[in-house]
């Protein structure tokens, strides 16, 4: 009893983040992340190539040599932001899919919380402050040249006695309580040494600290961007290579039979070419002649949505957007209507459009990859009462089809490059009159109730986000996409690619 109480109330501890924090201790898949998302493919390819090489020196006990050619390969030329936007955007989507929640109990339970990485301090902070709630985190550092690039270098001679230096440091009066390590880490060389108690992970069943802290959790994490939807271990990332050239061949088949095909067919025929539309619930009839049409509330996974409603009605729905490229709307099968974000000039077109027919709208104003929903706005449901949600999925095995720092012209174009790419529809029951604004219901309300029943009916959790806290978190801006001419998306084209030929 005496050594639980003296746990619970114990006030630091330092733990290693590889191999302990995450389960896995291998710190290369990550700075491949850092080469394809801040650089691009060939970046990757060579560090990829290189791996047998950063092996066989971590074999032979060459581990500070192996990390920094890793680092060098993965950072150099690259400017420091580019790198900070990967860590703030990419890495902790990956990281917390890896977390050992054992470990991450007993790291909540202190009050000072400190994490020691070897890889760039750069990758770890952002993520290990703002979802682990650490205090401090100690890593290597990236050396920066006058005109503002990595030089590929870091600061530290010898990883592990730089970590055991700052700890100490960072704890002059007093040792930490609690060290948290690898089973590799020795005590005599690493920050564990200077550590009133070490444990290597796992950690023990036995080591129970219960107060109320434990009932939290890692602050999930709702935002995050970057094309790669698996974690690039050498097996992955050797596959991803191998796939791309025949990615981009079939999806260009896919796009060039989506439009030259009839909707109605496109479901059928994409099955031959490994697409699967999955149809759930009863979708409405089309709208007699003279009638208006049914507002078609879905969720936003990708750019895709509206065309694959259209594809499982078979019949032409237009769609509201917000912000999609010039290119995507000059391609797209069909008709999209530009919303300006002012209010009544929205509703206007909005208005106009259900008095010819059926429409779709995506409340959430953006996509969100995770399964959460972000806050709806409730101009919908001052225009209609006729009111149908449909809960829209997908799954990908390789690339994601949403950008919030890339340019959204090739979301379908990746979405079209995954093997087996399978899109889930799910038509609720139109909203009943009680359940309108035409009951004395608030829009507000009308666009929560939407919001709950479609989260329900996907297994999400609603939240209070919105497109503009998105592209905050993932791109630093607004999430406007300026209307470009034609001439000005090609140059962007050309731009987009460039991280693949250098």
């Amino acid at each position: 009893m005496a050594m639980e109480q003296a746990r619970t109330t114990s006030y630091s501890v330092v733990s290693e983040f590889e191999g302990t924090i995450l389960k896995n201790a291998d710190s290369f898949s990550y700075l491949m992340l850092v080469a394809f998302e801040a650089s691009g493919l060939i970046r990757f390819a060579i560090l990829l190539f290189l791996w047998p090489v950063i092996t066989l020196l971590d074999v032979f006990n060459y581990k500070n040599a192996a990390l920094k050619l890793t680092i060098f390969v993965a950072t150099v030329g690259l400017r420091e932001p580019e790198i900070e936007s990967v860590a703030r955007a990419v890495l902790p989507k990956f990281y917390m899919d890896d977390v050992s929640m054992d470990t991450w109990k007993v790291f909540i339970s202190y009050k000072k919380k400190v994490v020691v990485t070897r890889m760039p301090r750069v990758m770890v902070e952002r993520f290990a402050k703002d979802h682990l709630r650490a205090d401090e985190v100690i890593g290597t550092d990236l050396i920066v040249n006058r005109f503002g690039f990595v030089t590929g270098l870091i600061r530290e001679t010898d990883v592990d006695q730089s970590a055991l230096n700052r700890v100490a440091k960072l704890f002059v009066d007093q040792r930490p309580q609690l060290g948290l390590g690898r089973p590799a880490l020795t005590t005599s060389t690493t920050f564990l040494s200077i550590c009133e108690e070490q444990i290597h992970a796992p950690i023990p069943e036995n080591y129970n600290h219960r107060n109320e802290q434990l009932q939290l959790r890692p602050l999930p994490v709702i935002f995050h961007d970057g094309r790669l939807v698996k974690r690039p271990t050498p097996a992955t990332a050797l596959l991803i290579l191998l796939w791309i050239p025949l990615g981009i061949i079939l999806a260009a088949i896919r796009i060039f039979l989506g439009a030259i095909l009839p909707l109605w067919a496109t479901p059928y025929v994409s099955q031959i070419f490994g697409g699967h539309i999955i149809v759930k619930g009863k979708p409405p009839q089309p709208p007699a002649a003279g009638n208006s049409g049914v507002l078609f509330v879905c969720t936003h996974r990708t750019l895709m949505d509206p065309v694959v409603l259209s594809y499982v009605l078979g019949r032409s729905i237009p769609a509201v957007t917000y912000s999609i490229s010039r290119l995507s709307e000059i391609l797209s099968p069909i008709p999209t209507v530009r919303l300006t974000r002012i209010r009544d000039v929205d509703a206007e077109k909005i208005k106009q459009q259900l008095s010819k027919g059926d429409l779709v709208v995506c409340p959430e104003g953006t996509t969100c990859r995770e399964p959460f929903l972000l806050r709806f706005s409730g101009l919908f449901a001052e225009l209609t009462d006729r009111i149908v949600p449909v809960a829209m999925n997908y799954r990908v095995g390789f690339f994601h089809a949403t950008t919030a720092r890339g340019w959204k012209g090739l979301d379908p174009i990746f979405f079209f490059m995954n093997p087996r790419p399978v899109y889930e529809v799910t038509f609720l029951n139109q909203l009943p009159m009680e359940a309108t604004c035409s009951s004395g219901k608030s829009p507000h309300d009308v666009a929560n109730y939407v919001q709950r029943i479609l989260a329900a009916t996907l297994g999400f959790e609603c939240t209070n986000f919105t497109r503009k806290d998105k592209y905050r978190v993932l791109a630093g801006n607004d999430g406007t996409v300026p209307y470009l001419s034609l001439l000005d998306q090609l140059k962007k084209v050309v731009s987009t690619f460039e991280p693949f030929l250098h």
